[in-house]
């Protein structure tokens, strides 16, 4: 069987290895078997020319769960050589991305990706000849040792549509012609012993303070702030083209809802700092408050610091004082202090709102036994929408005991993980809310609604809440609510540090250190 697809692979100009390689990724075997049928069929049966199959493999590979829809449609262009370029291809999915939920305006697309644009050999010529006639002076004095790669930069801008390799091989004879063959002093390497060149750095509010020796020598300034840092060397999303990101799914909704987000929060970034207050933060934790903070501030965005208080068990005053006083202590002030208590309200009716959909539904496993990565699964998952909801109204209202019911959700997170909680009854007191609620909302629940609520528009967290990515993505979908991006970053771990809230209260609880 997979001597076959690896035939079938190589017959369009894959390399054995490439077609091996290829197998391992079964979203992409799978998109390309597909592309390589439909493509045959459009030809008659005819073989896939190697120059077509690699395009084919791009389409594979590159083609996202957004625009799915499409890929037959790119196939089709391929295979009749209407898109017959990387180039072309890469501009038909940007405007696939772009235009995600519509209908394909054949028109628009066309124009779009350059179908039916010619260029010509003579073009080629003239516009390279016009370009070489601008840099002749530098080119002379050079010689061999000019970065052709400029002429065929400024070629691409004014020819998009044209063949690299056509464009190169102009450059080359023109070259060649205005300079000659290469002589003895053209082969020899550039002398490495260089003086330094003179480095200007324009001064402003945000580099007043580079220092001579925080400049490297290609002449950039390295990065002296968080500030900085995130507006150079990250690249997110724009507010808005959240569609664009891997991942997101998008629905009928999905383009009004992010049209009303961004009429909401005037086009401006929004990011938040959503901590547990059940214990002192620690390093990580400064490294999660300065990009949360830093990339809404290098982005003259706003930054929420939200109190993620859903476990009444362990959440005291001194924590929230505590770590307030710690992000402006770094520097920070929130745009505004809320709290996941703030939203009870509206979490309640929207997991009601789950129930009716069939997308959640009371349970009396314990805990237990919903322990781990394969637990049994619950006879009580499709009881009838109506019982669940007595149920959880029973719930609230305090009827069942505690650990004897949680409200599950119906998606299963990247890890396996099936129907996580959404609420679980705790029959203590809120801190902020007092004796009003006995269920609360996990962290799978509420985070994702919270910043629905909040319209946040880069949830930013940490690596082990990629597993979680699909299910705040299916969350917010099914209640038709504005949907959020999350992108993820490595935890910081310290030698000889404590990096954990828990261990931290342990060494307090047993007097190691003081409070």
């Amino acid at each position: 069987m997979a001597e076959d697809v690896i035939s079938l692979f190589t017959s369009i100009g894959l390399s054995e290895q490439k077609a091996k390689e290829t197998l391992k990724n079964e979203a992409v075997t799978e998109n390309l078997k597909e592309a390589i049928s439909e493509a045959r069929k459009i030809l008659g049966g005819g073989e896939v020319s190697k120059s077509t199959g690699t395009l084919l493999y791009h389409v594979a590979t590159k083609i996202k769960l957004q625009i799915k829809q499409h890929f037959l449609t790119l196939v089709q262009y391929v295979a009749l050589e209407r898109i017959n370029s990387e180039v072309r291809l890469n501009a038909a999915l940007d405007y696939l991305m772009s235009h995600p939920s519509s209908a394909l305006d054949v028109t628009s697309f066309e124009e779009s990706c350059g179908v039916g644009v010619v260029i010509t050999p003579e073009q080629v010529e003239q516009v390279v000849e016009e370009i070489i006639r601008e840099q002749r002076e530098e080119i002379v004095k050079k010689r061999y040792n000019f970065n052709a790669g400029q002429i065929m930069t400024a070629a691409r801008l004014k020819l998009q549509w044209a063949d690299g390799k056509a464009i190169k091989n102009e450059v080359d004879i023109q070259i060649l012609d205005l300079l000659g063959p290469k002589t003895e002093a053209d082969m020899k390497q550039p002398s490495k012993n260089k003086a330094k060149p003179v480095i200007e750095v324009q001064k402003n509010e945000k580099t007043s303070n580079i220092k001579e020796s925080e400049i490297q020598s290609n002449g950039v300034a390295e990065v002296t702030t968080v500030a900085e840092m995130m507006r150079t060397k990250v690249h997110f999303h724009k507010p808005g083209e959240n569609y664009k990101t891997d991942g997101y799914v998008i629905t009928p909704k999905t383009m009004d809802l992010l049209k009303e987000h961004l009429e909401i929060t005037k086009g401006g970034i929004r990011t938040r700092f959503p901590p547990e207050p059940n214990g002192i933060l620690h390093i990580g934790h400064a490294k999660a408050i300065n990009i949360n903070f830093g990339y809404a501030e290098a982005h003259n965005g706003i930054c929420f610091l939200r109190y993620d208080d859903t476990n009444p068990e362990k959440e005291e005053e001194k924590f929230f004082t505590g770590i307030r006083d710690i992000v402006e202590w770094l520097g920070y002030k929130p745009y505004k202090i809320t709290h996941s208590s703030d939203y009870f309200e509206q979490l309640y009716e929207w997991a009601k709102d789950l129930i009716k959909k069939g997308l959640a539904y009371v349970c009396h496993q314990t805990a237990d036994e919903i322990k781990g990565y394969n637990p049994p699964p619950s006879p009580w998952r499709d009881r009838p929408c109506e019982e669940s909801l007595q149920l959880f109204e029973d719930m609230r209202k305090g009827k069942i005991d505690e650990g004897a019911a949680t409200l599950r959700m119906k998606c299963t997170l990247e890890e396996g993980k099936i129907d996580p909680v959404a609420y679980r009854i705790k029959f203590l007191p809120h801190t902020r809310t007092g004796d009003k609620w006995c269920i609360y909302p996990t962290y799978d629940y509420t985070h994702c609604l919270c910043d629905s609520i909040e319209h946040i528009s880069h949830s930013l967290c940490t690596k082990e809440f990629q597993s979680r990515r699909s299910s705040y993505y299916w969350l917010c979908n099914a209640l038709d609510i504005y949907c959020p991006v999350q992108w993820e970053y490595g935890r910081l771990s310290m030698s000889y540090t404590v990096t954990s809230k828990r261990k931290i209260a342990k060494l307090i609880t047993e007097g190691i250190v003081d409070n």
